[in-house]
């Protein structure tokens, strides 16, 4: 897009934008006529009981070729997710969805579990999948290879670098140098 086409962009007038909490559900309303993709990933607060912050998901929209957006939750649980747990959240989640219309115009709800061969983003996915089987790419070839399948040996949370045992050698990823690390299924 040039700057032309930027400049000639409707203005968004309204003062509705942003987190909008009510009693029965919270909205967050974005306004991005060019994005092609939005996320807002929300967390609880900690209790003194329990100090850490809870992590609760992503809210993902994205927007199709068709030019459909689609709303995904992402849920995840110890012993991992069946159909019968996105069907429960579904429709849970649906009634307020349509209560509180945070999404202007049409859009297709989904619910998902991350998936078995998700990539491991954060530093507490990596806690919790360290021993795992992973794959990890790389940006460039290192010794001809930019694909690697070990297993999760580190992770280092003040640098971003993960270590891999591939056979009976231990390898480090740079985080500058990494492009993908996803649990890997084995059979």
């Amino acid at each position: 897009m040039n700057e032309t086409q930027v400049s000639q962009l409707p203005v968004y007038a309204g003062n509705d934008l942003g987190a909008v909490w009510r009693s029965s559900a919270t909205a967050f309303r974005l306004w991005a006529p060019t994005a092609c993709s939005a996320a807002l990933h929300r967390f609880a607060t900690g209790t003194d009981a329990e100090p850490e912050a809870a992590d609760l998901g992503t809210l993902a929209m994205q927007r199709s070729e068709g030019g459909t957006w689609y709303l995904r939750i992402y849920i995840d649980k110890p012993g991992g997710v069946d159909i019968l747990d996105c069907e429960t959240v579904s429709r849970a989640v649906e009634p307020l969805l349509d209560e509180a219309d945070p999404i202007q115009g049409s859009y297709t709800f989904e619910v998902s579990s991350a998936g078995a061969e998700r990539a491991l983003k954060r530093p507490s996915d990596f806690a919790q999948f360290m021993g795992s089987p992973v794959t990890v790419k790389t940006y460039q070839a290192r010794n001809g290879r930019k694909e690697f399948a070990g297993t999760l040996a580190g992770y280092d949370e003040a640098t971003g670098d993960v270590t891999v045992t591939v056979g009976k050698e231990t390898l480090v990823f740079p985080r500058s140098e990494t492009a993908l690390v996803r649990l890997r299924v084995e059979f």
